[in-house]
């Protein structure tokens, strides 16, 4: 028979192995995470104790969640974080402003969760330096929202730092806690491994038929074996369960539960209410429990309870296990609850702990109460000060439902089901919006409230139903004279691109039309104001008033002061709007790398993880565009892992177009498939429109023109608000060079159109390339093509400079000018092998191949070894940033920004951060083998 090194642990060896073998790699200085999975009483509690008394030379942090209706923000974070707060004041100031506000510690704007994480992090890493430390979480499916998903991310950023992290999770209520991370499901005990358990516990040998049998029947679950054993000797159980023993029937958990409630009723009546008072106080301090009880008249005699094994008394209370308080807690019968909720209301301090205070208030109320209400309404507001959406939500939901007053209990539904959407929980959102939708409320909130129900389906489906409500809320809001009108259609356009319609009732130009009749009042923000200005002249008026409107917004949002963190998050949230307009109706590179750039920065000085995935990818279509597909790919790489991390959907737009110009048809047809599956799924019309032109890219550099035709012509066909103009470039091609001329040329007058009043040097190099396509006349062609060569590079789109250098090589070998085609084609293979755009690579180098030219092999670089993180952080040091600023700016711990670089130096051939720069300067940003560059014969 297996057992383990604990007598207490029959049964474990592989599961203590699996915890030893933890302990081994953290004594090593290596991080591990493990997740404990499985039903109440399984034994992981057990295992916890086990791994934290192993932990010998090692400094062991616990955290403990409690099941309970009320959750403070960073709670159980703060209990974690205890031993460390002395080292809170070295940290970097955003981490250490952050981590101060969220514990209570200073007052502030509300902390963004994951720069909270980041401190944690950093805290966590700093204490490893001299003493390898060990994360305990036990129930981590009951700790307060903020804090799990905090820890989460803590988790998912570890690598190379002496800390391990081993969570406790009870299925099936924890079932989508810490999904994904490295877990051990525990199971039952085995026949043999029960059997022996049980008969340790009664004290003597049992008939093996009625011992497998009880084993059988308790599902091998050690808890329920200990306690439906417990004062039971071995000849009670000779013949199996007496008829008096409790009900066998239902789930373990519930039978566990009802022999800890069956041994209550034995207990004294003070006894049981000292008991209820410690289940209703959920953090187990000991001086409040003597307060409550001595408010209560009872006095503290707890040895009952102790002797029949339900709770501990000290400094700390804890019950025996957590089935015990909710036995407690739920046997009690309702006047039992108040009046104890009446008394820990009573012994809380109002100023040290007002939210609990007023917790406890609320529910002691008999029937509504304003008072208790209002408590519950301030205690919501510190905590979305402190970053606890969560938190605020419940405390919200609560204050609704003790309001006496049914137009203050609108509000406060409404306000509830608002943080419960902040607070990803669209569910309980719905809920609370339809509670709220059922009070008087004031013209303000009925506006509110449509604008919620919008959002909720925005969140849950990106499909053009949310336009309309988000339209009828704007005009709520202008009606009201509101500034909340104008961000909110704002918020409609953003909606309407998402779904892909400019035209018809609920597209982009009905909203510009509604948001220019409203006489909606300024918002606040001139960035904001002359954006929607611009972006509903452009939608309403067309191009020629509407890109000199747009283009008024620019440098207010380039360089508009931002003074809180709340006017920061306004701006990240405008910026995709503004985006979208200067890049596709603007052609505007340079607005797109300004605003891009900043909300990068923005993003990363308040650490706004929710924000900073979509700015990176914006930001890595700079890079596509400019040639740099590299920093593209490190850019998306990180948005990828912040994402991750954060739980948030990833962002493909920019990996399909990374993908097309690369001209990996393998990689790119699956990406993109998968994204056309997503984007139907999810009723994100945008994402299938923009296939079109991706698709237009990748076959027109494999020259399969026929399919790069039938792509473009769906992107020019869809009713979007981006990408239009590109898809019109890509078709016009791909038709010039199927001989469908006529086809090509109603393209090419569209995008005369759409890049007439832009005048960048990308709008004008497109118009001028696409032109050259098209005409009959040779001197023409020729002029053309240099012009667009002239215009794109003056625009700062490489990535179309060379690919016009390939159009024209192209065109001038045809027209047998061949030594002026050799320097084009040349130009463009260099440029494409050295971006790494295979597939034009290769029709630029079939074309130097038939002038005669050799292309040789290019030599591999050491640097092409590199990760794209180790090539983003080896940049970062070779630019002078010190480990700390790197992982502050990669939200990764120093030790692991170290760990990568001993990687780079080794890839490398160095030895130093000193010797970075010159092994960097030569390396060509690649990944690919087999690239050529091109060597004239000429």
């Amino acid at each position: 028979m297996a057992t383990s090194p604990l007598p207490a642990l029959v049964g474990r060896h592989s599961e203590c192995a699996a915890l030893d073998d933890l302990l081994a790699t953290l004594r090593e200085g290596g991080s591990r995470i493990l997740v404990l999975r499985g039903e109440a009483g399984i034994g992981k509690s057990v295992l916890l104790k086990y791994v934290a008394g192993q932990a010998s030379r090692v400094t062991v942090t616990r955290a403990q969640g409690v099941e309970a209706d009320m959750e403070l923000p960073y709670a159980s974070l703060h209990q974690l974080c205890a031993p460390f707060l002395t080292e809170v004041e070295a940290l970097p100031e955003p981490q250490r402003d952050a981590i101060r506000v969220a514990f209570g510690m200073a007052a502030g704007d509300p902390p963004d969760r994951f720069l909270v994480g980041l401190a944690v992090l950093t805290l966590l890493t700093r204490a490893s330096e001299s003493r390898p430390v060990l994360v305990v979480v036990d129930d981590a499916q009951w700790l307060d929202q903020v804090s799990l998903q905090t820890l989460e991310f803590v988790a998912r950023r570890l690598f190379a730092e002496a800390v391990a992290m081993v969570f406790a999770v009870r299925d099936p209520e924890g079932r989508a806690a810490l999904a994904g991370l490295p877990e051990l499901r525990i199971g039952g005990l085995d026949t043999a491994a029960g059997g022996e358990l049980l008969e340790a516990a009664v004290g003597g040998r049992l008939e093996k038929r009625v011992r497998d049998r009880f084993v059988a029947e308790m599902d091998g679950n050690p808890l329920a074996l200990l306690e439906f054993s417990r004062g039971r000797s071995a000849a009670e159980l000779a013949y199996g369960m007496a008829s008096s023993s409790p009900d066998l029937r239902g789930t373990v958990s519930s039978r566990v539960e009802q022999d800890f409630a069956s041994r209550l009723a034995s207990l004294p009546e003070q006894t049981r209410t000292l008991l209820l008072i410690a289940a209703a106080e959920p953090v187990g301090d000991g001086h409040l429990l003597v307060r409550a009880a001595t408010h209560m008249k009872i006095p503290r005699n707890g040895a009952p309870a102790k002797a029949a094994g339900l709770i501990e008394f000290g400094e700390s209370v804890r019950f025996r296990h957590p089935l015990v308080r909710s036995a407690v807690y739920q046997q009690a019968d309702p006047e039992e609850r108040r009046a104890v909720h009446r008394a820990l209301a009573a012994a809380t301090d109002p100023v040290l702990d007002p939210d609990r205070r007023a917790w406890h208030a609320a529910q002691a109320a008999e029937g509504p109460d304003e008072e208790a209400a209002a408590g519950l309404e301030q205690a919501a507001d510190r905590a979305r000060q402190r970053g606890g959406m969560a938190a605020e939500a419940v405390l919200l939901e609560r204050a609704a439902d003790v309001t006496p007053d049914s137009w203050a209990r609108g509000r406060r539904a409404l306000a509830a089901a608002e943080a419960h959407l902040s607070a990803a929980s669209p569910d309980s959102a719905t809920e609370l919006a339809t509670r709220a939708e059922l009070c008087p409320l004031s013209p303000m909130d009925h506006a509110r409230l449509t604008r919620l129900r919008a959002r909720i389906l925005f969140a849950r489906s990106r499909s053009d139903e949310a336009a309309p409500l988000l339209l009828d809320a704007a005009a709520q809001f202008a009606a009201a004279e509101s500034p909340l009108a104008r961000e909110t259609y704002l918020e409609a356009i953003s909606a309407t691109i998402f779904a892909s319609r400019v035209h018809g009732p609920t597209g982009a130009r009905a909203a510009a039309i509604a948001a220019r009749a409203s006489g909606a009042p300024p918002s606040g923000s001139k960035a904001a104001d002359l954006l929607l200005d611009g972006v509903s002249t452009l939608l309403a008026d067309g191009y020629e008033t509407g890109v000199p409107a747009l283009r008024r917004a620019l440098e207010p949002l380039a360089h508009e002061e931002l003074g809180t963190r709340e006017a920061t998050m306004r701006w990240l949230l405008l910026a995709p709007v503004a985006l979208e307009a200067f890049i596709h109706h603007a052609w505007d590179l340079h607005a797109w790398d300004t605003l891009a750039t900043r909300a990068v920065r923005l993003a990363r000085d308040i650490g706004a993880l929710g924000a900073l995935p979509p700015a990176l990818i914006y930001l890595s279509g700079v890079h596509i565009h400019t040639g740099n597909f590299a920093e593209a790919t490190r850019m998306i790489d990180e948005a990828d892992a912040i994402a991750a991390a954060t739980g948030h959907a990833p962002h493909q737009y920019a990996t399909l177009v990374l993908a097309a110009w690369r001209g990996d048809e393998d990689a790119a047809v699956g990406i993109i498939e998968d994204a056309k599956a997503s984007a139907a799924q999810r009723g994100e019309v945008s994402l299938l429109g923009v296939t079109g032109y991706i698709q237009g890219v990748l076959f027109n550099g494999l020259a399969r023109y026929d399919q790069a035709l039938q792509a473009a012509r769906s992107g020019i066909e869809h009713d979007g608000f981006n990408f239009t103009g590109l898809s019109r470039v890509e078709h016009i091609e791909a038709a010039a060079r199927c001989g469908k001329i006529d086809e090509a040329r109603a393209s090419l007058a569209q995008l005369i159109k759409l890049t007439r009043a832009a005048k960048s040097g990308w709008a004008c190099g497109a118009s001028a390339r696409s032109q050259a396509l098209l005409t009959d006349d040779d001197d023409e062609a020729d002029h053309l093509y240099q012009t667009a060569i002239e215009e794109f590079t003056r625009g700062r789109v490489v990535v179309e400079a060379a690919r016009t250098h390939l159009l024209y090589g192209e065109w001038l070998r045809r027209a047998r000018r061949r030594a002026l085609a050799r320097d084009h084609l040349r130009t463009a293979h260099n440029m494409f092998d050295g971006m790494r755009a295979n597939a034009f690579a290769e029709r630029a180098r079939r074309e130097l191949l038939a002038t005669g030219e050799h292309v040789r092999v290019r030599e591999s670089n050491p640097a092409s070894t590199l990760t794209p993180q180790e090539s983003q952080i080896a940049t970062l040091a070779a630019d002078g940033m010190t480990n700390a600023k790197i992982g502050a700016e990669l939200f990764i711990s120093p030790h692991t920004v170290e760990w990568h670089l001993r990687k780079v130096y080794t890839k490398l051939g160095i030895s130093s951060r000193r010797a970075l720069p010159g092994a960097l300067a030569t390396a060509p940003a690649a990944d690919v083998k087999g690239a050529g560059t091109v060597e004239s014969d000429y």
